[in-house]
């Protein structure tokens, strides 16, 4: 981070008066490509001390995961690489300020995704955005700002693909959103508790205490989408309402979020039941990994059943995920990856449409 005199940590020095000096050939050993200069000017220091990072971490990140050299000098960085690095650096220096001048938080999980996203596609402006009071979170990937387009504009959502794509968090900040301009009157988050049988009788302790380990990462979302006073004030007053899957039955669930979480695990049965549980002027988002059914064998999953039977229908989008979104980090992405390339479909996915050929 910058200090007082404009240097930062890792500053290379006096401040350039080069800004305007976009890029040169740097000399190189014999048998090496040549190296390309970039200086990337941040005119606000407020904005580049974020950019760059508490101690300049964010640049080292930069360094680390795109092979080039940067340098902090005053109030730009100096890019040392290769053509593509210095200019995928360029890139990425250029997005992070924008978001962060927009207002945005620059975690260290928002810049992996930030680089990412530069290697497998273009820039593009106007990624999709959601605001609470608390935060804004700014779409990292492509198929994060369409699965944002599709919250907005269709009243059922499907969200399917690996863990750490963010299906889940965005659907609840997306459903925070909801309630803080109030379009609904309350949330209603669900999962599966356990398995498919949902037997929380065997469990210890009162309701709460059996099913809030299996709903722990809704609590978590929520928490960081909004002020713990305002979430935990909402729980109280049953304006936030999160319980497990066999809690929907018989219920008409109107001017709600709804969202039903690892929906993988559900039956058929169990599907269809909580989508007619939808009422008037509410928005219902189910997510789940089709590759991770921990479903009893012989029992077949209602999350890609469903759909399959309601892709035609208006107003319902499916939204799909690939190791390519995943921006939990870069080690998740690779790990996803490696499990796709070994087992496109996993036994249960296999034993799951089995059992759907012979039904």
């Amino acid at each position: 981070m910058a200090d007082k005199s404009g240097k930062s940590p890792r500053s290379g020095g006096a401040a350039s008066t080069a800004a305007h000096d976009v890029s040169a050939v740097v000399a190189t050993p014999a048998g090496r490509s040549p190296a390309t200069r970039v200086v990337v000017p941040l005119e606000d220091n407020r904005i580049m001390s974020l950019v760059l990072g508490e101690h300049d971490s964010h640049l080292a990140l930069i360094e680390q995961l795109i092979d080039v050299r940067a340098v902090a000098h005053g109030n730009v960085v100096v890019l040392t690489g290769t053509e593509q690095s210095a200019a995928t650096a360029r890139q990425v220096l250029e997005t992070l300020y924008a978001r962060a001048a927009r207002g945005d938080d620059l975690s260290t999980g928002d810049v992996e995704g930030v680089i990412r996203h530069s290697r497998s596609a273009p820039a593009h402006e106007g990624m999709a955005q959601i605001r609470t009071r608390k935060k804004i979170v700014t779409a990292r990937t492509e198929t994060q700002s369409a699965y944002i387009h599709a919250l907005e504009k269709h009243d059922l959502v499907f969200g399917l693909g690996p863990a750490g794509t963010g299906k889940t968090y965005l659907a609840v900040a997306f459903a925070a959103q909801m309630l803080e301009k109030n379009i609904v009157d309350r949330i209603i988050l669900s999962r599966p508790a356990v398995e498919a049988g949902e037997r929380l009788g065997f469990l210890p302790g009162d309701m709460k205490e059996k099913v809030d380990p299996y709903l722990r990462p809704l609590y978590d979302a929520l928490y960081d989408v909004l002020p713990p006073e305002k979430v935990e004030k909402a729980i109280t007053d049953g304006v936030i309402e999160i319980a497990p899957l066999a809690f929907m039955r018989g219920r008409t669930l109107a001017n709600a979020a709804v969202i039903l979480d690892e929906a993988q695990n559900t039956s058929s049965m169990q599907m269809k039941m909580f989508l007619t549980r939808l009422g008037e002027g509410s928005k219902m988002i189910v997510t789940g990994d089709p590759t991770q059914i921990d479903l009893p064998s012989g029992m077949r999953s209602g999350l890609e059943e469903a759909v399959s039977l309601l892709s035609a229908v208006k107003g319902i989008a499916a939204i799909r995920f690939q190791a390519a979104d995943v921006v939990r980090r870069d080690l998740v992405a690779r790990i996803v990856r490696a499990y796709e390339a070994v087992t496109p479909a996993s036994a249960a996915d296999k034993r799951n449409v089995a059992s759907g050929q012979r039904s």
